[in-house]
C-alpha cells in the first residue's frame, strides 16, 4: 500500500507542476482563458486568443512563439490540441487539470489581492460580478 500512495504522490506533484508549468507565460495563460470561455468542442483561432488586450504584441512575433514554443509544450502535457493551417486550437484530452487553476481564481476573484487582480480584464469582470450580485 506505501509504494501505491508513493507511485501516487508522485504522480499528482508531476502533474500539478506540468499545470503550474502550463500557466507560467502570459500568451498560454491567455489561450488557456480563451479556451475555457469557448464552447468545449470549438476551437480558437491564434495568434487572436493569445493576446493580452492590456498588453498587445506584434501578432507575427507572437505566432512564432506559438508555433515553436507554446503549442507544442501544450500539446505535449495533452492540455492543447492544435492546427496549422489555420493556427488554432482546441481543448486536449487533459484540458481540466489546467482549467480548474483558472476556474478557481475566478470563483475566488474577490480574495485575490489587487495586485494580480488590477490590470487582469478577467480577473476584473469577475470581482465586479460578485460585488454587484452581493
Amino acid at each position: 500500500m506505501v509504494g501505491v500512495r508513493f507511485d501516487n504522490g508522485e504522480r499528482v506533484i508531476e502533474r500539478w507542476d506540468e499545470a503550474f508549468k502550463a500557466v507560467s507565460a502570459e500568451p498560454r495563460r491567455q489561450l488557456l482563458v480563451s479556451l475555457l470561455d469557448a464552447e468545449p468542442t470549438d476551437s480558437v483561432p491564434l495568434p487572436e486568443a493569445a493576446i493580452n488586450p492590456n498588453v498587445p504584441v506584434e501578432p507575427e512575433r507572437l505566432r512564432t512563439e506559438l508555433f515553436h514554443a507554446h503549442l507544442p509544450m501544450l500539446a505535449r502535457l495533452e492540455f492543447v490540441e492544435w492546427e496549422r493551417d489555420p493556427l488554432r486550437a482546441s481543448r486536449g484530452p487533459r484540458f481540466e487539470e489546467v482549467a480548474v487553476v483558472f476556474e478557481s481564481l475566478h470563483a475566488m476573484s474577490d480574495q485575490v489581492p489587487d495586485s494580480l487582480v488590477i490590470g487582469c480584464q478577467r480577473l476584473e469582470a469577475e470581482r465586479q460580478d460578485v460585488h454587484s450580485d452581493g
